[in-house]
């Protein structure tokens, strides 16, 4: 039983339907094959289903791999308003393909902020062209000893020596020259067959001396990691990726030290915005569940959705979902709109949505009660889903700093 009911009167029907046609594939593809994955024993055996390469590839098809890019490019072209549909859907069928899936574009994506004419024709068109999910981008920012510090814009720590990121580019004539390793946390690090690089140029200026390139990973000198064994996310991949004097083009360094902050701000607004959207979707999934349940569950003498105490932990779950659609929609809207975002926004649509997925999941299991501690019923994997969201893209507590300075 779907709750759904968007409170903008104002969406056309072309909207409508899109968020219809996302929301069947969630519910038909993506939760069931998240639900499956999640219960393999190991992320090796995930990468071996049939079903994780499956879901990619209609993913693919139906051009859900391309919705952060333009028409122009040949991308889905979507409205922010109708990416956070999209989004919120997808998080509403699976936290883990969510992200897989968004992140996916982000070489191509980030290629098209500052598009050269290599960079269209090698990653950004054969991207937005590919069906079978063949080509799958990642995002390679954290390391080993540098987390969500790397996305700490505007505080004094952005600028000390000492906190430099340990992959480093140089320039050698027309090529650039990358060495280094990105931690297991890289989401598609180890199916990605290319990477949006955040790396140093200038370490002497700290994190501020960075660099964003795209670099192939059929390269020489790429070698990556086993796929990280995790709690949540489970149909997630993620792992290391290590680069030994890689050579790319010239063309395929998208910024230098000097507009690396600025770049920086676009992509932090960004992913943020992505994640409070999804996180609306795993928040609205986990209550939609709980209601359902409390009408067939009974205790009491009658379903215990007629008890007073569950009505009142119902409505304030329900709040928390719907406080989340409202911020993360004005997020994305905005900062999809304007150069530069007003970031602040974006973190905090991400901290406050992750937040409220964790809280809603957790309020959910205690609906349940004993069941919702079962693996048998998916409030248990949700839950688990949720907690790896006040970490991931950002530490919440870490990201709250980076906007407090902004403020």
């Amino acid at each position: 039983m779907s709750t759904y009911l968007d409170l903008n009167l104002n969406l056309t029907d072309e909207q409508i339907a899109l968020k219809e046609g996302i929301h069947r594939f969630a519910k038909e593809v993506l939760r069931p094959a998240s639900i499956e994955l999640d219960a393999l024993a190991s992320p090796e055996e995930v990468l071996a289903s049939e079903t994780f390469q499956r879901v990619f590839r209609q993913a693919y098809e139906l051009g859900y791999h391309t919705v952060l890019i333009s028409d122009g490019y040949g991308g889905l072209g979507l409205e922010p308003l109708e990416v956070h549909i999209a989004l919120e859907e997808m998080g509403w069928g699976s936290a883990g393909w969510a992200i897989g899936i968004g992140v996916a574009c982000f070489p191509a994506f980030m290629g098209g902020v500052v598009p050269e004419e290599k960079i269209i024709d090698e990653i950004i068109t054969p991207f937005c062209e590919n069906q079978d999910a063949s080509i799958i981008g990642c995002w390679a920012i954290t390391e080993p000893d540098h987390g969500s510090d790397m996305l700490m814009g505007g505080t004094p720590y952005f600028e000390n020596p000492a906190c430099a990121g340990r992959v480093r580019a140089r320039k050698d004539g027309d090529e650039w020259i990358i060495s280094g390793q990105k931690a297991a946390w890289v989401s598609n690090g180890t199916i990605a067959t290319q990477a949006l690089c955040y790396l140093n140029i200038e370490p002497e200026k700290g994190p501020a001396g960075g660099g964003i390139a795209v670099i192939p990973l059929n390269l020489p000198g790429v070698s990556k990691g086993k796929p990280l064994n995790k709690m949540g996310q489970r149909d997630l991949n993620q792992g290391e990726i290590f680069f030994d004097e890689v050579r790319i083009p010239a063309e395929f360094m998208l910024c230098d030290a000097e507009s690396y902050p600025a770049m920086l701000d676009i992509t932090l607004a960004t992913a943020n915005a992505a994640m409070g959207a999804i996180f609306t979707g795993v928040a609205r999934s986990a209550y939609e569940l709980a209601l359902d349940y409390a009408r067939e569950r009974v205790q009491g003498g009658r379903p215990i959705i007629g008890h007073q105490a569950v009505q009142q932990k119902l409505f304030h779950m329900f709040t928390k979902v719907e406080t989340a659609r409202q911020l993360s929609r004005a997020a994305m809207i905005y900062n999809y709109n304007m150069t530069p975002p007003a970031t602040q926004y974006s973190i905090a649509s991400k901290v406050y949505c992750t937040q409220a997925a964790f809280e809603v999941a957790s309020e959910a299991i205690q609906l349940f009660g004993g069941n919702g501690l079962s693996k048998e019923y998916p409030v248990e994997k949700i839950f688990r889903d949720a907690r790896a969201a006040l970490i991931e893209d950002g530490s919440n507590d870490i990201l709250a700093i980076t906007a407090g300075a902004m403020l």
